[in-house]
């Protein structure tokens, strides 16, 4: 019987995020020996090696784009085609693993899909997806989201994909072409919608239902709102949120190649706190 084969991805749109994907791979790989495919667009190849340099890094191309952050939404959409594994953990690459987590992977012999809830869950308060003024839209979330063709309810619920992991099966297959097809959606209406991928996702879950597995804010822990959680257990995920970037926790990611990389980053990289793309 072959054994079923296991590994990580992440995404690399662009340089604003290339310091966080060397201290990410350096996190895992202090935890983890599977390999880490990271689907990359708008990286020049001579920088490649930079990445390589951790053992069984894959590197593909990701759907290209002229705006970065457009490119890392479709790259997302893509992950499921791109995987070549059996049970697949998707990561953003400004996330630094604390420990293993090795009880995802086991999770997946039982269930299609894990992930974590947003931090703000409830779609009726999702105002982060609609353009405007967030106090202005608080009672129109639900009917506009509805309007553009997504089937959401009240009680829908918003996840954050920074922080999937996916068995290949039929029905996830099945997920990431809803996921597509609803993000469509959110592109075609960006009049009323922000470009976020949350409501396609969330109308690709509620559509297929998948067997999934909801796991603690601790798998995804977002820097940006700690004040927001009430954690119980060791924090395993910490996603350093835009514009917070601690670029190594608890030294976890820190030794000799990344502290001499940082060190040259400052004069080679741009800076990411002034993506002008965040503003489009």
């Amino acid at each position: 019987m072959t054994a079923e084969t296991r590994g990580f991805m992440t995404i690399l749109t662009g340089l604003y995020s290339f310091q966080d994907c060397v201290h990410f791979l350096a996190a895992i790989r202090k935890f983890h020996r599977e390999p880490i495919i990271i689907l990359i667009d708008q990286v020049p190849k001579i920088l490649y090696p930079l990445l390589t340099v951790f053992k069984d890094v894959i590197i593909k191309a990701a759907p290209a784009d002229d705006n970065p952050v457009l490119a890392s939404r479709h790259a997302k959409l893509a992950l499921y085609a791109a995987s070549e594994f059996d049970k697949t953990i998707y990561l953003d690459s400004d996330i630094c693993l604390l420990s293993n987590i090795n009880d995802v992977f086991a999770d997946l012999d039982r269930y299609d899909f894990l992930l974590t809830e947003d931090v703000q869950p409830h779609i009726l308060k999702a105002t982060n997806l609609l353009r405007g003024k967030q106090e202005d839209n608080i009672d129109n979330v639900l009917p506009i989201l509805r309007s553009v063709g997504l089937p959401l309810e009240e009680d829908s619920i918003q996840y954050n994909g920074g922080f999937m992991a996916f068995r290949k099966t039929e029905t996830t297959e099945i997920l990431f072409d809803k996921f597509k097809y609803y993000f469509e959606i959110v592109k075609k209406n960006q009049d009323r919608l922000l470009l976020k991928d949350q409501g396609a996702f969330a109308s690709a879950i509620a559509s297929v239902k998948p067997k999934m597995k909801i796991l603690p804010p601790t798998y995804n822990y977002l820097s940006k709102w700690k004040n927001s959680y009430q954690v119980d257990g060791e924090i395993k995920v910490l996603h350093c949120t835009y514009p917070y970037r601690p670029q190594y926790a608890k030294n976890i990611s820190r030794s000799l190649y990344t502290r001499i990389f940082d060190r040259f980053a400052k004069m080679f990289l741009p800076n990411q706190v002034k993506n002008p793309w965040r503003t489009k």
